[in-house]
């Protein structure tokens, strides 16, 4: 996600936050979708400055999309107007499929709508939670703003960028890219099998907990980069440099015989590392 996307998402959650707490009338919709989708491609999910979204595997080679949109206005009017420019449109190809959310935030969808839209309804409260389920064998591309991510069950590369995330990531078999500005993040590595992937989490300011398979094989960086500390309770990392010691804000560690770099760092907060108990 661009540093433009990043400054938008944030500067629409801290509005429509401080519009929420006045008095407004309320709407909730659901809209759906479903396409044929094969395994081995990319789903990429563009979500809203403030809404969930929650990922798993599909039983079929489809991508089937459900949004609970809530938005709130003064006057049912309003409401009305709000919801045919609140939504979300699909870019599909045989190898990528993207999930772009619109609203009054980057005012996308139909041009129409917007010529003359009131300036006074820009910035008023509303959210797109999404439950979106792929095939099995595909890789997963997030942008979110603020809520709740869920990703689960799913074999292939994530990336993810979170502004402020309540987050619980299951990494099964591809490379992991995860950044977050704020908020707590549970990732697991190995719940189906270890396997050697490069792995790269961030958590600006918040807690970070980083579950491993007793099996982990890796080249692990733990790093706390202002404040805060680290707390680990995994049994087998060992100083990759036996006059490295640990500390409670470096680790440059070994899980088992090696392997794959994995790089974990908090900014202000707690970086723990444990071991990964089932079910995650």
């Amino acid at each position: 996600m661009n540093r433009k996307l990043i400054l938008a998402l944030g500067f629409a959650a801290v509005l429509c936050s401080t519009l929420s707490a006045q008095e407004l009338l309320t709407r909730r919709i659901t809209k759906t979708d479903r396409f044929d989708f094969g395994a081995g491609g990319t789903v990429a999910i563009a979500g809203t400055p403030n809404g969930s979204i929650r990922v798993s595997p599909s039983a079929s080679n489809e991508v089937v999309i459900t949004a609970e949109i809530e938005i709130g206005a003064r006057s049912e009017a309003d409401l009305d107007r709000l919801a045919n420019v609140t939504g979300f449109i699909t870019d599909e190809t045989i190898a990528r499929a993207g999930i772009v959310s619109f609203g009054t935030h980057n005012k996308l969808g139909d041009k129409k709508l917007w010529k003359k839209f009131p300036k006074t309804l820009l910035g008023l409260p509303f959210r797109i939670d999404y439950t979106v389920t792929v095939p099995r064998y595909s890789d997963v591309e997030i942008d979110g703003g603020k809520g709740d991510l869920a990703i689960s069950g799913v074999e292939g590369s994530i990336r993810v960028n979170f502004i402020e995330a309540n987050a619980k990531v299951e990494v099964i078999g591809g490379s992991s890219s995860l950044t977050f500005g704020s908020g707590k993040a549970d990732v697991s590595y190995g719940s189906r099998g270890w396997r050697n992937r490069t792995a790269t989490v961030q958590m600006a300011t918040g807690d970070l907990t980083i579950h491993l398979a007793s099996t982990a094989s890796a080249q692990i960086d733990a790093l706390i980069l202002r404040t805060g500390k680290i707390e680990n309770t995994f049994p087998d990392l060992k100083p990759r440099e036996r006059k490295t010691p640990f500390t409670d804000h470096a680790m440059l560690a070994k899980a088992g015989v090696g392997g794959a770099p994995m790089k974990f760092s908090v900014g202000d907060g707690t970086l723990t590392i444990k071991p990964l108990t089932l079910p995650f």
